[in-house]
């Protein structure tokens, strides 16, 4: 009798079809796992994870959290389904979005100018900023309300942020941004939990949304934009974010402002937030690299773990593809990520050590 199997997943449910009999699924990372209606279920050490460096991670972060491995909810603390803004951590959401409007052909490309939608950038500052475009500002290297022209310096800066998501969805989609989150991500996620682009109605581009529905936002690129059986986005735009990091010896902005647009409002803060991005920064995500110094962002964390963060870590998103991990929080009292290049003893990377050694079962 051959020995042929037929497996089945039945994602929704979690359960695998062998040979006609029904069996759980084993945790085993050559099983493609995807929530479906909800997330399955499984222990830490069933997928390799020390519980006690995971006690240890939620002691020290607080708040509310989630850690999910090889497509599985494995531990939890607080109330993951609880829908809270979530800062800046919001922004890889918003290039997402961006890579959508490429892949649908809104845009030939990320490097599109932006005053083709918004045609008073062509004349703001004299024509300075005529040559923003969508890769700039997803970089925070635009120079908006800056004096210097895009692509020269960079400014974490949550006016050019605003511009970004307004832009982008009023002119390039012409919908509401949360009708753009639903209909590119949330149903095709299967997000769970209430979400919204107006956490606050005066700052619309403010994410809420729950850790455990954030948490499905990770594994989408965990996957290179494979979700169950169908590619949402192109493996390639997947990568092009997550390999453009600014350049390391991009210097800073001289913070000297410029004027912007009529009533340009802001996503939340200022025009320089932070000087640490060079070097780190890919299309509103942080990745795990070093600055010109040599610094690397989270020392104790594997080099190829990316983060969106906000708030200085209080609302973050951890994913580290070589332990298959997502770990996402919000709420914390993790609020150093500024200071966490090349310094082992910030909460944040505290946190990743936790990760590694939990990963590790040390």
């Amino acid at each position: 009798m051959s020995s042929l199997f037929i497996i089945l997943i039945l994602g929704g449910l979690g359960f695998v079809f062998v040979s006609g009999a029904v069996s759980m699924p084993s945790a085993s990372p050559l099983l493609t796992v995807y929530p479906g209606a909800t997330w399955a279920k499984r222990a830490p050490e069933e997928v390799g994870l020390s519980r006690a460096k995971l006690d240890a991670l939620r002691d020290m972060v607080g708040g509310r959290g989630c850690v999910v491995r090889h497509g599985y909810m494995v531990y939890t603390w607080g109330d993951v389904s609880k829908s809270g803004d979530i800062a800046s951590a919001v922004k890889p959401v918003i290039s997402t979005l961006l890579l959508f409007a490429v892949q649908e052909g809104k845009l030939k490309s990320v490097d599109d100018k932006v005053a083709d939608f918004e045609p008073r950038l062509k004349t703001l500052n004299g024509g300075k900023d005529a040559g923003i475009t969508w890769r700039h500002l997803a970089s925070q290297t635009s120079g908006y309300g800056l004096a210097e022209p895009p692509g020269i310096a960079y400014a974490y800066n949550d006016f050019a942020l605003a511009l970004y998501y307004d832009v982008l969805t009023q002119k390039v989609f012409q919908e509401d941004g949360t009708t753009v989150l639903k209909t590119r991500l949330a149903d095709a996620l299967q997000f769970e939990d209430p979400y919204t682009f107006t956490a606050f109605q005066d700052r619309p581009g403010r994410m809420a949304v729950s850790v455990r529905d954030l948490a499905r936002f990770g594994l989408l690129y965990l996957r290179s934009g494979m979700w169950r059986d169908k590619q949402l986005l192109r493996p390639e735009l997947i990568q092009l974010v997550l390999s453009s990091p600014v350049p390391a010896d991009t210097p800073l902005t001289s913070s000297q402002g410029a004027p912007m647009l009529p009533n340009q409002r802001s996503l939340g803060g200022g025009k320089n937030i932070t000087p640490i991005g060079p070097g780190f920064y890919s299309f509103n995500w942080w990745l795990n690299r070093t600055d010109k110094n040599g610094n690397r962002l989270f020392v104790d964390a594997p080099p190829d773990a990316y983060v969106a963060s906000g708030h200085s870590g209080k609302r973050t998103l951890w994913v580290i593809p070589s332990f298959d991990l997502i770990v996402c929080w919000n709420d914390a009292n993790v609020d150093d990520h500024d200071a966490s290049p090349g310094n082992p003893n910030t909460k944040c990377n505290q946190a990743a050590r936790w990760m590694k050694e939990a990963a590790e079962r040390r």
